[in-house]
């Protein structure tokens, strides 16, 4: 059976209100938490960015949801063998479990220690190895690794859990996707594509979760939807790799200041009061055979997202 889960926006809202908002999401009737990892907001807009493992260990104490990071890059900003000791100690803080999620990450969050941004094929090759080298610290054993990227001296983990972190990845390209497949326990989307899904599974994925998010903005009307999408997330609508590539959020606001429209925001954010215009956004996560959904609402109305799910869209979508 398919899980619903909430999406907390770490960009957009501060540590104690990501920690209401768990809870709010529980007594909502949602089934798991995702948690955004970031170091810069996309937009001066969102104005926030908190450090994310902080704001799991407290979730852990106020809910019983699992908590999946979507998505944490280990391999610049913060090295593997940090990032290991974090997710060990969260997956022994959240009640309900704890998945790590990665990605190979934006220059927005990982530039900031002044090492040069490198090529898509080589944040995939880190990446993989950071994961060897994480697996490698949950067993609990001393550890030395000198690999192509990543040196550990003696390491050892003391805290660990009874079992190690899953570790799920966000995957794109055909590349990402063959690694998630072969080296990770599951995967993470942020659109239902369908021919992704199908190459994980075929490539050595099979019976792994894959895990799917999208943005939605509730209001009392879709004009005011639509203008808080735009104000907050104009990002959405964006085209090729500038997520992956521009170093702050005033480049952000230059690009999206110049390109998007609230009519281009609103088709990829779906917008307003209309239950079904909600359910109809899931729908072709379920059909691209996505098992776990991942809604955010986007803007400061929260409390009204989650009344609204709990009694009009969150019913729906469990009869489908």
């Amino acid at each position: 059976m398919t899980r619903f889960g909430y999406f907390l926006a770490s960009e957009e809202h501060g540590p104690r209100e990501l920690v209401r908002q768990a809870r709010a999401a529980e007594e909502a009737s949602f089934d798991a938490l995702w948690i955004s990892d970031h170091y810069h907001p996309w937009l001066g807009a969102q104005g926030e960015a908190s450090f994310v493992w902080s704001v799991v260990g407290a979730i852990g104490q106020v809910t019983s949801l699992p908590v999946t990071t979507a998505v944490t890059c280990p391999t610049t900003r913060i090295h593997p063998a940090i990032i290991a000791q974090a997710a060990a100690t969260a997956a022994i803080m959240t009640n309900g479990g704890f998945t790590l999620g990665v990605g190979t990450g934006e220059a927005l969050n990982e530039h900031i220690l002044g090492d040069a941004w490198p090529p898509a094929a080589r944040r995939i090759a880190q990446l993989e190895e950071a994961v060897e080298v994480m697996r490698k610290l949950w067993g609990g054993k001393l550890v030395s690794h000198r690999g192509e990227f990543f040196t550990v001296d003696t390491a050892r983990l003391y805290t660990l859990p009874e079992e190690p972190p899953q570790v799920y990845m966000s995957a794109f390209g055909p590349k990402a996707t063959e690694l998630a497949a072969r080296a990770t326990d599951g995967l993470i989307q942020v659109a239902p594509s369908t021919e992704t899904i199908e190459n994980f599974r075929a490539w050595g994925g099979e019976g792994k979760p894959v895990q799917g998010g999208l943005k939605v903005c509730w209001a009392a009307t879709e004009e005011e939807a639509v203008r808080t999408a735009h104000e907050r997330w104009p990002t959405d609508a964006l085209p090729g790799e500038s997520v992956q590539l521009l170093p702050l959020p005033r480049h952000f606001e230059q690009l999206t200041g110049s390109l998007i429209t609230p009519d281009m925001v609103a088709e990829e954010i779906t917008c307003g009061p209309d239950p079904q215009t909600h359910v109809d956004a899931i729908t072709p996560y379920l059909e691209a055979g996505v098992d776990e959904v991942y809604v955010c609402q986007v803007g400061d109305d929260q409390d009204g997202f989650f009344e609204f799910y709990a009694t009009e869209v969150l019913p729906r979508l469990r009869k489908l």
